[in-house]
């Protein structure tokens, strides 16, 4: 496809001038208004990345409408929870979505959106259902026959959902003591401060938008003067080195996970295709491992920034490649005005260098509530900073390591086991694609460990050509005592492993949770 405006928005099926992008979110603004989602209205988005969800979210955010984006993967009934909690009765969502969370909408009104072609191919989508409920409006005939809003309302932070404690979901409300802050004020200074665009940036991601930071940041080019957006359906390795050329992208958000399997491309693959337009790559949401981060860095250049953020707070920390190189393993210093500390079970401050939970203050991105579960929000709390259940430790001069989260640290035989220490080592061999570490219990230690391995092509699975590859490597403790093997892993879009699928197996008739 050949890009003819000099700043678009779009996926791989359907590029808009930005002139035309900003007129259909204008009329789409306009529909959500006089169907009465218009400021403050909660408004569920169960949507995959396509340009249709790059409209809904500029039109949400031009009527003051609050975007509830919601993991199409969930199933009905905590769609159906979320959607109660939130007071949500009017959901966006792709058509072949609707029968299988159907439970979750009887009473809901709904817009439907017809996946596109790529969509369709990306997901091997059927024609039928992706034309589920006809009945159902869609949204690009309210689009066409609305009227554009032409006074835009304050942008609203959307309503992220999490679980917590109870073991339900709870949505993080952004809060703020003053009068109403319009939430573009926050992107713009994020697109400048931290993403570094500037007019004619190019900005791509396959991450889905249902997730936090990818959400953020595709808002942030957006919102963004003179920067382009492009969003693909799904990654797809070698298609997304091929996009990077194609439309010559400069800005690009990508997670370890696709990282890892960029790397495991064949070495002709991956000399094929041009990226010398890259200037920025930024990633978060789970622990980079150094030697995949370096190995990013030989390849495309000193181009990567790592963040370390949560969604209750935001993006708390920056390390730029150069920094990444002289402090293996940091997560980089706080920004934006931010402060962390780093306390023990207690709530006593560590010394430099020791690892406790790590507890963040981080005003720009404004405080929050949890809608249902105000005393876990309460606990979290210590000395005006809060924690998001983390483990790490600070030198000297002020660059934050995390160690692992809390609730996924291992303990067997009193000792402190860091999953994502030992999934860095055994996503370096190559003949494992991708790995998952998780505790199970143990009847003598409390927990063992356990490694669930997705083989790399044209490996015949082998746990102790495995055990071979770890000595040396890390302390016996930390060795799994339980391999298995899976063809595929359970993923989420961005490959990131669903861990709760593996652990629960192993936990279910154990009569305990930890």
């Amino acid at each position: 496809m050949v890009i003819e405006p000099e700043t678009f928005v779009g996926d791989f099926d359907q590029i808009l001038s930005q002139d035309r992008f900003d007129e259909r979110s204008a009329k789409g603004a306009g529909a959500l208004t006089a169907m009465g989602a218009g400021a403050d209205v909660p408004v569920a988005i169960i949507m995959r990345n396509d340009a249709a969800q790059l409209e809904v979210m500029s039109a949400a955010a031009a009527a003051g409408t609050v975007i509830v984006a919601l993991n199409w993967h969930s199933e009905a009934e905590e769609i159906a929870r979320i959607c109660s909690d939130s007071k949500t009765e009017l959901a966006i969502i792709h058509r072949d979505l609707i029968d299988r969370l159907s439970p979750a909408l009887t009473e809901m009104r709904l817009i439907g959106v017809t996946p596109d072609f790529a969509l369709r191919s990306a997901y091997n989508i059927q024609d039928s259902a992706a034309a589920t409920a006809p009945d159902v409006p869609e949204w690009s005939d309210l689009v066409q026959a609305s009227s554009p809003l032409l006074v835009q309302a304050a942008m609203r932070p959307q309503l992220r959902y999490t679980s917590g404690s109870t073991g339900n979901p709870k949505a993080i409300r952004k809060i703020s003591s003053g009068p109403r802050k319009d939430a573009r004020e926050l992107l713009r200074r994020i697109g400048t401060e931290m993403m570094q665009f500037r007019p004619g940036s190019r900005f791509f991601t396959a991450a889905p938008i249902y997730h936090s930071a990818p959400a953020t940041l595709t808002a942030t080019a957006l919102e963004s003067e003179g920067v382009s957006t492009l969003v693909a359906p799904r990654f797809d390795p070698e298609q997304f080195l091929s996009t990077i050329e194609t439309y010559k992208i400069t800005h690009i958000y990508l997670v370890p996970t696709m990282m890892n399997r960029l790397l495991k491309l064949p070495e002709d693959v991956k000399q094929r295709y041009d990226l010398s337009t890259v200037e920025f790559c930024v990633s978060t949401g789970s622990p980079w491992p150094h030697d995949l981060k370096a190995a990013m860095i030989d390849w495309w250049g000193p181009v990567f920034w790592e963040s370390y953020g949560a969604s209750e707070i935001g993006f708390m920390t920056m390390v730029s490649s150069a920094e990444a190189l002289e402090r293996p393993g940091t997560a980089g210093r706080m920004q934006m005005g931010g402060t962390v500390l780093i306390l023990d079970s207690d709530g006593n401050e560590l010394p430099t260098g020791d690892v406790g939970e790590i507890h963040a203050r981080l005003d720009a991105f404004g405080d929050f509530d949890y809608s249902n579960d105000p005393e876990s929000r309460k606990a979290a709390e210590k000395h005006d900073h809060v924690s998001v259940g983390d483990l790490g430790w600070v030198d000297e001069d002020g660059y934050l390591y995390i160690t692992d989260r809390k609730k996924d640290m291992i303990i067997s035989g009193g000792a402190n086991i860091f999953p994502a220490e030992i999934e860095a080592v055994l996503i370096s061999a190559p003949f494992i694609r991708d790995a998952a570490v998780f505790g199970a219990p143990d009847p003598e230690f409390g927990e063992q460990v356990v490694a669930a391995i997705e083989p790399a092509d044209g490996w015949d699975p082998d746990p102790d050509q495995v055990r071979q590859f770890l000595k040396g490597k890390l302390a016996s403790l930390k060795h799994p005592r339980i391999i298995e093997f899976h063809a595929a892993l359970p993923r989420e879009d961005t490959g990131k492993v669903f861990k709760p699928r593996l652990r629960k197996p192993y936990w279910q008739d154990s009569g305990r949770k930890i």
